[in-house]
């Protein structure tokens, strides 16, 4: 399979493309700047330049063309402030969302965040990411043409994955390593079952691929 990410040098991509390849999958990653080219390279994925702040529908579903999948890695970063969260977090993911429908790839991935609401309260650099991250995930789950799964983790931390988690459709609170995040995004992209589900994650008991294969549910 051919894997196109946004977001590709973002901590939670560069875990997910080394797994990719890994598997014998063909990752590609789209960045903003070229100097994060080699780190990508370094994990097996094919490094594609496009600022998604900016790029048109056409240029970003052209870097889609030929994609199984497609995953919105994609976040503005600690740092910023609520309109990059506006533009990077909200209009990205709706742009790689619009693009994916136009480039005919129909799984699509969101990597989200537990407590994604586009009604959200607050004034805080966070509400506002968390409301976009909402609109973003609403807008997703509209599209008709989009084979999707949203994915909510938890607070992320930087320890060893575990390979044990708690992957449920039901909101969860809780910590997850980003190695463990990388490795469900692994799985989701080979379990077509999972698709219009949204589902929380968190650190648990049950193995990656046994805990993908209960969401999925048989079907």
């Amino acid at each position: 399979m051919r894997i196109v990410i946004a977001g590709g040098h973002g901590q939670i991509a560069l875990r997910l493309e080394r797994l990719l390849a890994a598997r014998g999958h063909e990752a590609a990653g789209i960045i903003r700047a070229p100097g994060q080219a080699e780190d990508l390279r370094e994990a097996g994925a094919e490094p594609v330049v496009l600022d998604l702040e900016s790029a048109s529908v056409e240029e970003v579903a052209e870097v889609l063309k030929g994609a199984d999948a497609a995953v919105f890695a994609a976040g503005a970063g600690g740092g910023s402030g609520a309109a990059r969260k506006e533009t990077v977090d909200k209009g990205a993911a709706i742009l790689f969302a619009d693009a994916a429908e136009r480039a005919g790839v129909r799984r699509h991935l969101v990597v989200s965040s537990v407590g994604a609401d586009p009604d959200h309260p607050g004034d805080e650099v966070f509400d506002a990411y968390l409301r976009a991250k909402g609109a973003a995930d609403a807008y997703v789950r509209s599209r008709s043409g989009l084979d999707w799964t949203i994915l909510r983790p938890g607070a992320l931390t930087d320890d060893p994955g575990t390979g044990l988690v708690r992957l449920t459709e039901s909101t969860v609170r809780g910590s997850v390593p980003r190695d463990d995040v990388a490795a469900v995004l692994a799985e989701l992209v080979e379990t077509p079952g999972t698709a219009g589900l949204t589902l929380g994650l968190i650190s648990g008991t049950v193995p990656v691929a046994e805990a993908t294969e209960v969401a999925a549910g048989g079907r």
